[in-house]
C-alpha cells in the first residue's frame, strides 16, 4: 500500500514537504505523532492522527506514538487563547499508560516485525537536560525572528489575547524541534505528521536537523476536521466523544457515528474505518440509492465502535438502540443493564414519581395525570389512548383503562418506561 496515494485518496493530506513521497519509497520508514497526555484517554479528535498512524503502519512503515510527557507539562499554544494548566509526572506517566491501550486498538506494539510500534515519552529524554545545556546546544541554532514568524506565536501576540504569551509557552516549538532531532539521531525517524495547526512546530524541527545535522527531515499533515454545518467536530452538548467507557459509553460513542450528517458520514468513513475505496463507493452508492436507509452512517458507526470498543459493544448498542422503536422489545427491554437503559432513556423526558404510589396499586389514568405524572393532561386523554391501542408501558400495550401501576412493572427496581403513540416516550423514575 503506498501511504501517500491511501492518504490522498481518503481526505487525510493538509500539507506535505516536497520530497517526501520519494522518501518513503526508498523503503521502511520510520514516523512519528505527538499525542497530549493531559488526560487519560484520548477522544475522537486524536482519532485522525492515530489513524495516520494506523495506514503509516499497513504501508510497511514503522509508527512512532510520542506522548508529551515534557511538552505537556508546558501546553502547545497553537490554537489556544490562553496558558493550559500543567500536570505532574505522576498524572502523565498514568495517562501515557492509559494512551497506550488505546493505541493498541490501532497499533501493533507486540510482534515481532520490523515495522512494529513504539510509545515513547519525550520525558524520558528532556528530564535531566540541563536549561543551560539546551538553550546552549538547541537554542542557538533557531533565531527568535524565526520563532516569532509562526502563526501560532504571531496570533497569540497580535491581540487575540489579553494574556499575551509566557516565554515558557513561546519555548515551545523548540522543545517540540528538539523531540524531532531527537528521534531523528536515535530512532532514525525522517518524518513527522500532525494536524494542519502542527506545520509551524514540525518545520521548525525539520530547521533544527538540517542546522544541527545537515539532515533531511519531513513534514506532512491532515487538515483540521470540521463537520458539514461549521459546528465544532467531536463535541456534543455534554462535552467530548472519548474512546474510554467511563466517560463515553459504547453506546454513545455508537449514537454519535450513527448520527452524523450524510455530508459528514461520506467523509468520516474514508477518515476513520480502514475500509477500501472500492467498499466506500459502494456504500456512497447505496446511500444516494436510498438515504433513509443510511447505510453510510450504519458501517461507519459499526466499524469505528468495533475498532474502538469490541464487536460485542458494538452488536449490544445496535441492538440497544433499536429497542426504543422496536414494540415487541419488552423481554429485551427488562433484560438492559442499568447503565446501558440509561443511556438510550438519555434525552427522554423524566418524571419523578414516590415509591409509595406504586405500592399502592394506583390506576395507571391516576399515575399518569397530574398531579403525579403529566404524561397526559386529562384522564379523558389518557381512556382515548388505550381505547386506540396507542399506549404501552415497558413495551407491552395497555388493554383497560382500569389497569393499575405495580412493583412488577418496574425496571431495574426503579423506572417505568410509557410510550404515547410511536414516537412519544416518557420515563418515570421511582424513588424511595
Amino acid at each position: 500500500m503506498d501511504f501517500i496515494q491511501e492518504l490522498t485518496w481518503r481526505g487525510m493530506i493538509h500539507s506535505i514537504m516536497p520530497g517526501t513521497e520519494e522518501e518513503l519509497k526508498k523503503g521502511m520508514a520510520t514516523a512519528y505523532l505527538g499525542i497530549d497526555p493531559t488526560a487519560d484517554s484520548l477522544h475522537i479528535g486524536h482519532l485522525v492522527g492515530v489513524m495516520m498512524l494506523k495506514h503509516f503502519q499497513r504501508s510497511g512503515h514503522k509508527p512512532l506514538a510520542l506522548v508529551g510527557g515534557a511538552t505537556g507539562m508546558i501546553g502547545d499554544p497553537s490554537m489556544k487563547s490562553q496558558e493550559r494548566k500543567l500536570i505532574d509526572e505522576e498524572t502523565l506517566r498514568h495517562n501515557q499508560e492509559a494512551i497506550k491501550k488505546q493505541l493498541a486498538k490501532f497499533l501493533d506494539f507486540d510482534s515481532d516485525a520490523p515495522n512494529a510500534a513504539e510509545l515513547v515519552n519525550n520525558y524520558d529524554w528532556m528530564k535531566d537536560y540541563g536549561f543551560l545545556n539546551f538553550i546552549r546546544d538547541i537554542g542557538k541554532h533557531i533565531t527568535v525572528n524565526y520563532m516569532m514568524a509562526k502563526d501560532s506565536v504571531k496570533k497569540r501576540l497580535s491581540g487575540e489575547s489579553q494574556q499575551g504569551m509566557s516565554f515558557t509557552e513561546f519555548s515551545y516549538q523548540l522543545l517540540q524541534g528538539y523531540d524531532y532531532l531527537y528521534l531523528y539521531r536515535n530512532k532514525n525517524c525522517r518524518l513527522q505528521l500532525g494536524g494542519s495547526d502542527q506545520w509551524g512546530n514540525i518545520t521548525t524541527g525539520t530547521e533544527l536537523i538540517r542546522r544541527t545535522e545537515g539532515g533531511e527531515a519531513f513534514a506532512l499533515t491532515c487538515p483540521l476536521i470540521t463537520k458539514a454545518d461549521g459546528g465544532k467536530f467531536g463535541k456534543t452538548e455534554s462535552g467530548n466523544v472519548w474512546l474510554d467507557r467511563r466517560y463515553t459509553s459504547p453506546y454513545k460513542f455508537y449514537q454519535f457515528w450513527l448520527n452524523v450528517s450524510d455530508a459528514d458520514a461520506e467523509k468520516y468513513i474514508k477518515i476513520f474505518t480502514t475500509l477500501t475505496r472500492e467498499e466506500v463507493e459502494e456504500l456512497v452508492a447505496q446511500q444516494a440509492a436510498d438515504p433513509g436507509q443510511r447505510p453510510l452512517q450504519k458501517r461507519l458507526a459499526q466499524e469505528i465502535t468495533t475498532m474502538v470498543h469490541s464487536a460485542e459493544d458494538c452488536q449490544a448498542a445496535i441492538e440497544a438502540s433499536q429497542i426504543l422503536f422496536n414494540p415487541k422489545a419488552a423481554q429485551q427491554l427488562r433484560e438492559l443493564p442499568e447503565d446501558l437503559f440509561l443511556d438510550i432513556m438519555d434525552g427522554v423526558p423524566q418524571f419523578s414519581v414516590a415509591r409509595e404510589v406504586i405500592t399502592n396499586e394506583t390506576r395507571l389514568a391516576d399515575l399518569l395525570t397530574a398531579p403525579i405524572a403529566a404524561v397526559f393532561p386529562s384522564k379523558g386523554e389518557f381512556r382515548k389512548m388505550v381505547q386506540g391501542g396507542g399506549l404501552s408501558i415497558n413495551k407491552e400495550k395497555v388493554t383497560s383503562p382500569d389497569a393499575t401501576a405495580s412493583e412488577s412493572m418496574l425496571l431495574n427496581g426503579k423506572y417505568i418506561l410509557v410510550q404515547k403513540g410511536k414516537k412519544n416516550m416518557f420515563l418515570l423514575k421511582i424513588n424511595n
